[in-house]
């Protein structure tokens, strides 16, 4: 799924881990694909119901997911691709079941969350302020064995208060933009996870931090 540009995020990443001499090998799965079994990082994007519903399915049959979570590998999912980690979500206004990789379960919220999406990340990430883009009409109710990616300044995420979950290395969020583009420290942190190595050449993220201040700087607090 990426109905939103969330194949950006796969750019970024092995741009930034090419630059830095890591190689990389990426590999873009069909809806009629079997997922690879030892990949190390996996992304999901957005997509609408139909998609997300069918996705749930398959990736809960071929349950290589779930290896790959017991293995050690990273996830990162966006928007509906979120939605799929947890327990339970809606499309189409059904319940489906999710891949319950996350403590967390979405429903429909009383309104479509449309706009700028902001706000301070969980210190224990040590990453900069969340920017992105959210289009949603879910709502996402975290459990206790899961952590919230950021505070919500602007926008909606979760519910108004919180955006995004994590625990472990499987990270979830709404922000789309692609949310690697425009949060590269972000992304160096899905690489250290893959590859153990916690010191990352830093690379010249001038044009970035440009756009990053450019959008953080329009944003009005709620």
């Amino acid at each position: 799924m990426s109905t939103y540009g969330d194949r950006g995020n796969l750019l970024i990443l092995a741009h930034r881990a090419r630059a830095r001499g890591i190689p990389v090998e990426p590999i873009e799965v069909r809806s009629t694909e079997p997922l690879p079994r030892h990949a190390d990082i996996y992304l999901l994007g957005g997509g609408e119901d139909g998609p997300q519903s069918l996705a749930a399915q398959r990736l809960n049959t071929d349950g290589a997911l779930h290896r790959a979570v017991e293995s050690g590998s990273v996830i990162f999912a966006v928007c509906a691709g979120y939605q799929l980690l947890g327990a339970s979500f809606y499309a189409k206004d059904q319940q489906h079941a999710g891949l319950g990789l996350l403590d967390l379960r979405s429903d429909r919220g009383p309104s479509r969350a449309v706009g700028e999406l902001a706000g301070p990340v969980d210190p224990r990430l040590s990453l900069p302020t969340l920017t992105g883009f959210e289009n949603h009409g879910g709502r996402t109710h975290l459990g206790p064995e899961v952590y919230p990616l950021a505070e919500v300044t602007t926008g909606v995420g979760n519910d108004g208060s919180t955006e995004g979950a994590f625990r472990g290395t499987v990270l979830g969020t709404y922000s789309h933009g692609p949310a690697l583009a425009r949060n590269p420290a972000l992304a160096d942190l899905l690489l250290r996870w893959a590859t153990g190595n916690n010191q990352l050449a830093p690379l010249d993220d001038s044009w970035s931090e440009r756009l990053r201040g450019e959008r953080l700087a329009a944003l009005t607090p709620q």
